[in-house]
């Protein structure tokens, strides 16, 4: 079996996750290969001492891969599909901080969790993403221009909302007078949607949710349309510029540059564990069933 790791630090917190998880591997003869900086890290502070390979982007990552390990909380596995892109590998998200949406596999049950990936006893949850195209092109959309969770526009620099003229399909559809507006994929739709009133999606739906950030209009309310749909965004407002954010990267654009907002042709390969399922997520994220009554 060969797998890829890919994680975040922190500190002490982390270290007995890590070693848990690389002894647990070595002891079943399974070849490592370690996301470079991140293996400089675990260098640095010890955790690790034996040479491992190495990979530094998504082109060292190809079919021989068996699954990629992401150890650390839901940004680290948004993060990890960077790397994966269109491989089809499949990741797992080992918990090491609060619990996530997507990274649930917890630090009192690795080896279990392991053993499971182990004996590919797992399956699959397949997620959508979203890809940006730019009109004129920006030089930093150009590479990674695809999201798991969200597509947010939104002002920059300023107090004074911004408008985003909206079109699906090739027809209009609205003019959010609003701090900005998120395009959110059934997977994000636990996310930054969610806190600003947007409904919960289930994985395997095949939709997304268009969500206004304070619109100044209260009747704009989020809306949910087929996964299938072309999504245009004009933004104009006081200042010149505007940031639209992929998953937690940020790009500035001009005003009136032209967005174009789709489904990607492929999809990332999630890892479920059985027994951990989004519904059970669901309930211990938002305490469901907390109160007396239920």
């Amino acid at each position: 079996m060969k797998v890829a790791i890919f994680g975040q630090y922190y500190q002490n917190d982390t270290r007995p996750i890590i070693r848990d998880i690389f002894v647990f591997f070595n002891a079943n003869n399974v070849e490592l290969v370690i996301e470079e900086k991140f293996l400089k890290i675990l260098y640095e502070n010890e955790i690790v001492k034996k040479e491992y390979k190495t990979f530094s982007s998504y082109k060292c990552l190809d079919s021989s891969f068996d699954i990629l390990v992401s150890i650390g909380g839901d940004g680290t596995i948004l993060r990890a599909a960077t790397f994966v892109r269109d491989s089809g590998i499949p990741i797992i998200g080992i918990n090491a901080g609060r619990l996530g949406f997507l990274a649930k596999v917890q630090k009192e049950d690795i080896e279990a969790f392991l053993q499971i990936v182990l004996d590919k006893k797992y399956f699959l949850s397949k997620r959508t993403l979203l890809s940006l195209t730019c009109s004129p092109e920006n030089e930093e959309l150009l590479d990674i221009n695809f999201a798991m969770n969200e597509i947010t526009v939104s002002r920059k620099d300023t107090t004074s909302m911004i408008t985003i003229e909206t079109s699906l399909n090739g027809e209009y559809l609205n003019s959010y007078w609003a701090d900005g507006l998120i395009i959110s994929t059934p997977t994000g739709s636990t996310g930054y949607s969610l806190s600003c009133g947007g409904p919960i999606l289930t994985p395997d739906v095949k939709a997304l949710v268009i969500t206004p950030i304070a619109p100044h209009n209260l009747n704009a309310r989020p809306l949910v349309i087929t996964d299938d749909t072309e999504i245009k965004l004009k933004v104009s407002g006081r200042e010149e510029q505007y940031l639209v954010s992929l998953d937690s990267r940020i790009a500035t654009l001009d005003n009136n540059s032209e967005l174009t907002i789709k489904k990607t042709p492929f999809q990332i390969n999630m890892v479920e564990i059985p027994n951990e399922t989004f519904l059970k997520t669901l309930r211990n994220k938002l305490l469901w069933g907390e109160d007396k009554r239920n």
